[in-house]
Order: structure tokens, then C-alpha cells, then sequence
């Protein structure tokens, strides 16, 4: 039994091992870093890699649904803020650093929705994220023209910092600061410009391939 389990436990950490790795080197050197590379980092040979992520495609499609699964865990803790307002604080806070640590992402969105358009997990979370700004403009601490895909847009421009590298991390509450006071409910606001675009527009717009430089 021992024999068996311990294959097993030793391929769980080798897969752990090279997630994290590819996560580290993909924030360095995008999404086409070399995967030999990625065998030297997590210190397994180049056919452990392959075995665990036969294809680079296999492994971006891992990191996409880790990050889903890391929005999922984002949302449970966000809905249960002691007031609606400090939702959205969480909202922009949590997930715009998630985002400047994890640079490689929009380049993952992208790839995913291009082997699989009908892959849309990010979807499912439209529902918390209406309940968590009606909450917020209930209790009148959001201005009310405020919608989801507007705070989505939000963290994307947060999210970018994460470009300068590392080195900016403790510089990016500032801009959160100044975005979360346009965020607050005032007698004199004056009114937003134009239509708010749809949840669904905005998801696919995200995810859609950029042009070629």
C-alpha cells in the first residue's frame, strides 16, 4: 500500500511544484516562456512536464480554471463584507492585486477563449457580483450608476500596474484610494456618461485575442 501511495503523493507534489513554477515564470516571461525551463525551476526532468502537461495549451487551461477557482474563493469572502460598501472595497482591493501578481492572466483569458470559446466559467459569477453592488447602492454608499462591469473595468486597470513588476507592489493602494472615492455615493455627483455595456459583452471582450504588435 505504502509502495502505491507514494508515487502518488510524490506526483501530487511534482504537479503542485509545477504550477506554482509556471505561475513564477509566466509573471517573468509570459505565457511562451520556455518549458524546459519550467522543468529546471521546479528541478524535474523535461518528460515529468510533459507527463503532467502534455501540451503548453494543457497547462494554460490548468492556470485558467486554478484562477476561476481562486475568483470562486475571492466572491464567498467578498458577499460576507459587514457592509456593503466594505464589499466593494474587497472587490477592488482583493481582486486588483490578484491580477498585479499574476500579470500572465489576460494572456491565459485569451489563449482559453480561443481553444475553447464555449468556456465560460467566469460567467457563473455575474449573479454575486449584482448582488454585491445592489447591496452596496441599498445601503447608499455606491453611487447608484455605478454597474458590475464598471468595477470589472476597474480592477483590469488596477490589474495592469502589474506590469511595472514587483516593484510597484507597494505603490498600487494609491490609485485604489483614489478610485474608491469616485466610487462613493455623494449628493453632487454628476452623472456618468453613457450606456453601461452588458456583463456578457464585456467577458468576451476581455478574453478576446488582441492584435499583433
Amino acid at each position: 500500500m505504502g509502495s502505491i501511495a507514494s508515487p502518488r503523493r510524490d506526483a501530487r507534489r511534482n504537479h503542485e511544484r509545477l504550477l506554482v513554477e509556471a505561475k513564477r515564470l509566466f509573471a517573468e516571461r509570459g505565457i511562451g516562456a520556455p518549458l524546459d525551463e519550467l522543468a529546471t525551476r521546479a528541478a524535474v526532468g523535461a518528460g515529468t512536464v510533459y507527463r503532467h502537461f502534455p501540451t503548453r495549451d494543457a497547462l494554460i487551461r490548468e492556470l485558467y480554471d486554478d484562477g476561476v477557482d481562486e475568483l470562486r474563493a475571492f466572491t464567498a469572502e467578498i458577499r460576507t463584507a459587514e457592509t456593503g460598501w466594505r464589499a466593494i472595497e474587497l472587490w477592488l482591493e482583493r481582486l486588483s492585486e490578484w491580477l498585479i501578481e499574476r500579470p500572465y492572466l489576460p494572456a491565459v483569458m485569451r489563449r482559453v477563449a480561443e481553444l475553447d470559446p464555449e468556456h465560460r466559467p467566469g460567467t457563473e459569477l455575474q449573479d454575486a457580483a449584482d448582488a454585491i453592488v445592489e447591496r452596496a447602492q441599498a445601503e447608499g454608499s455606491l453611487r447608484p450608476d455605478v454597474t458590475v462591469v464598471d468595477l470589472s473595468v476597474l480592477v483590469d486597470m488596477l490589474g495592469s500596474l502589474g506590469q511595472y513588476g514587483g516593484a510597484y507592489l507597494p505603490f498600487w493602494r494609491r490609485q485604489l484610494a483614489v478610485i474608491l472615492d469616485g466610487l462613493r455615493a455623494r449628493p453632487d455627483v454628476s452623472q456618468l456618461p453613457g450606456a453601461a455595456l452588458d456583463f456578457g459583452e464585456f467577458h468576451d471582450m476581455s478574453h478576446q485575442k488582441r492584435p499583433a504588435d
